[in-house]
């Protein structure tokens, strides 16, 4: 599959075309059946195809009147030609399905689930790491497809109830099926850095906008990687590393953390805009005059300023264009909180889950 894109050649004609025969067949029976007892019975057109229909069907109802000699030779004609067009079409429905239409009638049905898809989190890669990612965002209730070229991962995700794209993360053709255009994020955890490193690229081509995250093995393979566009660069080792040493020195920080990952709190990030005009309608722009805090009921847990991290900001600080707030709350309070920051929002991205 690499190299070709999974729904090459999936046309809604050529999935129809095979059916024509037999839909052809059955209506030219339907019409000689009537028209032969329209002549031998001389019933309407109602009744003689209603009379082929149960005839065809072997429903087996009574007849609609007596029939003559004639009638019995059409009814008699008409069940032969009956079974002609059910062995026809068994015949076919066999041959379709070793030339892989049914495959294909899938493929175009998933195809349409992908055009539907908005908003969602692209997975690249579903090994160990994958699995991990897979199930906290799902447990957010994210939506998710999986791209993955082994069958067997591909079998496991589905068990799971995720949505799955067979195919090679590394092209472009299928990091647009997968809706680079349209998703709110890419995580990249394929096993291997050059890999990870081919898929930032292309997608980064394709959407400079997006958001990407990516494993790294390597701090070496983490530059490159940032080089390459990545937002995020996350290595396995480190960070379970920095967790096992922070467990070791503020264990209690750290079950904090685990609790508000199960808790209904969630921790975001407020870009504000970058543009001065757009902060002339407060009056005030502290964080007490403005009562972001109060009215919302989030807490502003930092301020990033450029490179700078405020933590824990006073009630004076001022709030400017360009900065990022960092806030926790539930998600109704993180909503009123982008509420009251109206147009001097720029988006909003979850850092906790």
């Amino acid at each position: 599959m690499i190299g070709s894109s999974p729904f090459k050649g999936v046309l809604i004609r050529d999935l129809a075309k095979p059916w024509l025969g037999p839909i052809l067949s059955l209506v030219v029976l339907l019409f000689l059946g009537a028209l032969g007892y329209r002549v031998t019975e001389g019933w309407d057109w109602g009744d003689c195809l209603w009379m082929v229909l149960i005839t065809v069907s072997t429903i087996g109802f009574g007849e609609v009147e007596p029939l003559s000699a004639a009638g019995r030779v059409v009814t008699v004609l008409i069940i032969g030609g009956g079974l002609v067009v059910v062995q026809l079409t068994l015949q076919r429905l066999l041959r379709l399905a070793e030339s892989g239409y049914f495959r294909r009638m899938s493929e175009l049905s998933f195809r349409r689930i992908l055009r539907r898809m908005q908003d969602h989190v692209v997975l690249c890669g579903y090994g160990r790491i994958g699995k991990e990612i897979a199930e906290q965002l799902q447990l957010e209730g994210v939506q998710i497809l999986v791209v993955e070229l082994d069958p067997s991962r591909k079998a496991s995700a589905e068990e799971k109830g995720l949505n799955v794209l067979l195919a090679d993360a590394t092209q472009d053709e299928t990091l647009l099926l997968a809706g680079i255009m349209r998703c709110r994020s890419l995580v990249v955890a394929l096993p291997n850095d050059a890999a990870n490193l081919y898929v930032v690229l292309s997608a980064r081509g394709l959407n400079p906008s997006c958001r990407l995250i990516s494993r790294a093995e390597s701090e070496e393979a983490a530059n490159k990687l940032k080089l390459a566009g990545a937002s995020v660069v996350v290595s396995p080792y480190v960070a379970a590393g920095r967790t096992m040493a922070a467990t070791a020195l503020r264990p209690i920080a750290v079950d904090f953390l685990d609790l508000l990952a199960g808790s209904e709190s969630e921790i975001e990030e407020f870009f504000l805009n970058s543009d001065p005009k757009q902060f002339q309608k407060f009056d005030c722009l502290s964080l007490s005059g403005l009562g972001l805090g109060k009215e919302s009921g989030a807490m502003i847990l930092a301020i990033r300023d450029g490179k700078e991290l405020i933590a824990n900001p006073g009630p004076d600080m001022k709030i400017a264009p360009g900065q990022v707030l960092i806030a926790l709350g539930s998600k109704a309070q993180l909503l009123r909180l982008s509420e009251l920051l109206g147009q001097v929002l720029l988006s909003v991205e979850k850092i906790n889950s």
